[in-house]
């Protein structure tokens, strides 16, 4: 339920103030009861005018009772806000952890999906469903070009975008690297093009390899077919990325056993983007690939970082250090209270 719940505060923000407001006019009419219009305005700190469309309405759902001693709830009512009760606390407490960790972080907004993505699948479906939503705020009318990163996260979410043209907006979807060489399902270029399928926007691809030597890395960077679509890619303005455990994300790069001690040998506890970080967030290493770098993300307006799960709470906590103030960050219950109780040590 409360993942539902931050899905329709992205949607419809006024729909969720309605009802914090009419909760809390329905708590101190309990606490306070019988009271008075007045009484009870000046306690909530709102004007009689709000306050008598809000107690009407409440009096027409059979919720409160009006006598010349003043109103109180009534059997309906004392029903409803003991259900009312429980849904606010695991509500408010949600978004104080939301604001907390997006403190912690410095970036513009974090949202939390109940649970564990280490253990239930479903979280990640859930990211899936807060992704398609804040894509269909953030994303202006226009021309977007939107590139997105592999990986298995990636993969589930890209499953649960829902159509974001209109008559206004017009969406490319791009891969924001080369291939991983590994499950054709789970490459950037396969992501973007289910993202782009099911949002019915366009798709670019881009046909290279994720792991390049020095040498191959220059002499593809000249490819005129390339040198285009890294052209729209640097022209993006959002992207959608995940966040990886250094050690895991290295064996599924195949690096050599020399490039894995020397990630071990520093620490490196997280990945994204061809770099990998220590839990400062320093970076100790990077890999030579044809795509979105690090510092691109600067001048790009829209950002989605999407993990979860307790076991990558170091991962997250290690690259958000480096991740841009207008970064979104899509993580569950288990990785927040991870990262927080850290953070508080």
């Amino acid at each position: 339920m409360l993942s539902e719940l931050k899905v329709l505060e992205i949607i419809v923000p006024d729909m969720l103030e309605v009802v914090k407001q009419r909760y809390r006019v329905m708590q101190n009419i309990f606490w306070m009861q019988p009271i008075g219009r007045r009484s009870l305005a000046e306690a909530l700190h709102l004007t009689e005018r709000v306050l008598r469309s809000e107690t009407d309405y409440l009096r027409q759902q059979k919720l409160i009772d009006s006598t010349k001693s003043g109103m109180s709830l009534t059997k309906r009512g004392e029903k409803v806000l003991e259900e009312l009760d429980v849904l606010m606390d695991q509500f408010f407490g949600m978004d104080r952890l939301e604001k907390k960790l997006a403190s912690n972080f410095q970036i513009e907004r974090c949202l939390i999906v109940s649970g564990n993505s280490d253990e239930q699948a479903k979280v990640v479906a859930d990211f899936g469903e807060l992704l398609n939503d804040s894509l269909h705020r953030l994303l202006p009318d226009g021309d977007n070009i939107i590139a997105v990163m592999g990986g298995t996260t990636m993969a589930e979410v890209a499953k649960h975008l829902t159509i974001l043209e209109t008559k206004e907006r017009h969406n490319t979807f791009v891969p924001a690297r080369g291939g991983i060489g590994e499950a054709v399902a789970i490459q950037a270029n396969s992501v973007s093009a289910t993202m782009a399928a099911n949002a019915q926007g366009a798709h670019r691809v881009l046909y290279v390899p994720e792991q390049l030597s020095e040498a191959a890395y220059h002499t593809l960077l000249k490819e005129p077919s390339i040198m285009e679509v890294l052209e729209v890619i640097r022209n993006s303005n959002c992207v959608i990325h995940s966040i990886g455990r250094a050690l895991h994300m290295a064996a599924r790069r195949k690096m050599s056993e020399d490039e894995i001690v020397r990630l071990k040998q520093k620490n490196a506890v997280a990945e994204s983007f061809g770099y990998f970080f220590d839990e400062n967030g320093q970076i100790v290493y990077k890999a030579p690939r044809i795509g979105l770098a690090l510092e691109d993300l600067k001048k790009i307006p829209f950002i989605l970082a999407i993990a979860g799960g307790k076991s990558k709470a170091k991962a997250i906590s290690a690259y958000m250090k480096n991740a841009p103030q207008q970064t979104w960050l899509i993580t569950d219950e288990a990785a927040a209270n991870e990262i927080l109780k850290g953070a508080t040590l």
